[in-house]
């Protein structure tokens, strides 16, 4: 048997775990692609010790699934996640704010949150610039150690995490766990995005 031959299976049981991941995605509003990849692979009766796709390949399924079935629906709501998140980036100007995530992408859905990131000195800094403003915050529990902390805000089209790092962390280039760079742009970027 060539390799091409021993690789061809595990390639049809990667793109069917994708598939069903961008599924559950999509229609389930699971955010967490480890925890879509493991219930695909279930559904599948895949046995958990497969070859998982990496990221990439459920994110390139989900846009897909997204476009397919969701189509002007989901144009429209990522319009106004993108909108909102702009008034959030303007809110947050002294932060050096950027918005990342699925809103940026474009695979969020309607479970979906809007990520920002912000760079204060303390995590207190920002929760007292809100708290002055007569915004409500709650604590996340972070999922990074460089994240000094995860405040959650609502907003009118969907609750919004804002990332606070420590200001040295600006200049670092983060990466998704694949090795992808994650992507994040600013007022100015996202402004431009939506005039398109």
């Amino acid at each position: 048997m060539t390799r091409h031959e021993k690789q061809r299976p595990s390639t049809g049981i990667r793109a069917s775990i994708a598939s069903a991941a961008a599924r559950l995605m999509a229609e389930d509003g699971i955010t967490d692609y480890h925890h879509a990849k493991k219930k695909a692979a279930r559904q599948l009766g895949v046995p958990e010790h497969s070859a998982f796709p990496d990221n990439a390949e459920v994110e390139a399924e989900l846009r897909a699934y997204r476009t397919l079935y969701q189509g002007e629906d989901h144009v429209e709501l990522i319009a106004a996640l993108r909108h909102t998140a702009l008034e959030l980036l303007d809110l947050l100007a002294d932060f050096q704010p950027y918005l990342t995530g699925s809103v940026l992408d474009g695979t969020a859905g309607e479970h979906s949150h809007i990520d920002i990131l912000l760079f204060a000195d303390s995590a207190k800094e920002v929760e007292i610039f809100l708290l002055n403003r007569g915004i409500d915050v709650s604590h996340v529990e972070a999922r990074n150690e460089r994240v000094e902390a995860v405040l959650q805000m609502e907003t009118d089209t969907a609750d919004a995490n804002l990332v606070i790092l420590p200001p040295h962390m600006e200049r670092v280039s983060m990466k998704h766990r694949d090795g992808r760079p994650h992507e994040r742009i600013r007022a100015d970027a996202l402004r431009a995005l939506l005039n398109e």
